[in-house]
């Protein structure tokens, strides 16, 4: 099949006009839910890494907070649990390897970074890039999933071909690279199928709907863990001022930081 055959509607089939129609429906129905979850899960992960990137610091000098009062309490009354305690809040505020990569940078050999510091001094920080993709990478991405997906695959090969294909269109959607995606739009209409390995117009179509119901039936699942993980009800709390949300949290954290430095001052005095 040449590049321009593949661009082209296949020639139709006497009885498929039903099939073709249900298939339109479901694609632009498909279409339009994958773009708002996708669009949702960017949301998340761009929220997720604002929230570790401001609170994150607070967080980790409230387990130091925490570790330092167990372990004054237990040095006081050696009592087996009180020690038992002070080792476990200990482990859970020391930083485990890899920490740095972890926490995005809070942490260097001198303790907090400076942007750590920042945080809790309440001094800006340069929030992190967010990812758009633009109305064309959307187009393309569609596209380029329509085509090729795994599950039109006849044969093993093919099928192998289409998943480390697709794993490169997704990466390149969610980085918003819309040069990548139209440099891979050309490569998949370069790769022709052998025309012995082609379905029939009704097996394609038939396909096509499995594979749309499926879709649907992930996308749902994955729509509900976003929108139950913790991130996600964050954002939904305040979908128009995630930076107040944000704010919010972080003068709660303050106050929790104030609380438990007087409670260790008091411990010693």
């Amino acid at each position: 099949m040449t590049p321009d055959a593949e661009q082209s509607p296949p020639a139709r089939e006497p009885g498929t006009e039903r099939l073709e129609q249900a298939v339109r429906t479901a694609e632009q129905a498909l279409i339009e839910f994958e773009i708002a979850v996708e669009t949702f899960r960017v949301e998340v992960e761009n929220f997720s890494r604002l929230h570790h990137q401001r609170l994150g610091p607070m967080y980790a000098h409230l387990d130091e907070l925490e570790a330092r009062i167990a372990e004054a309490v237990a040095a006081r009354t050696q009592d087996p649990e009180d020690l038992r305690k002070a080792r476990e809040a200990r482990a859970m505020a020391q930083p485990l390897p890899g920490v740095e990569e972890l926490f995005g940078g809070w942490l260097d050999s001198d303790g907090l970074s400076p942007e750590a510091q920042a945080m809790l001094t309440e001094q800006p920080v340069r929030p992190p890039e967010r990812v758009r993709p633009s109305d064309e990478a959307r187009r393309v991405f569609r596209e380029l999933v329509r085509k090729a997906h795994p599950d039109l695959a006849r044969d093993e090969a093919e099928r192998v071909r289409r998943d480390e294909f697709i794993v490169r269109v997704n990466a390149a959607y969610a980085a918003g690279n819309e040069k990548l995606l139209l440099e891979l739009a050309e490569e998949w209409a370069a790769g022709p199928v052998p025309a012995a390995l082609r379905p029939s117009r009704a097996e394609e179509l038939y396909a096509r709907l499995e594979w749309l119901a499926r879709r649907k039936e992930m996308l749902s699942a994955l729509a509900a863990e976003l929108e139950g993980s913790a991130i996600g009800s964050m954002i939904k709390m305040a979908p128009d001022d995630p930076d107040g949300l944000l704010a919010e949290i972080a003068d709660g954290l303050r106050a929790q930081v104030a609380e438990r430095e007087a409670h260790l001052a008091s411990l010693f005095g």
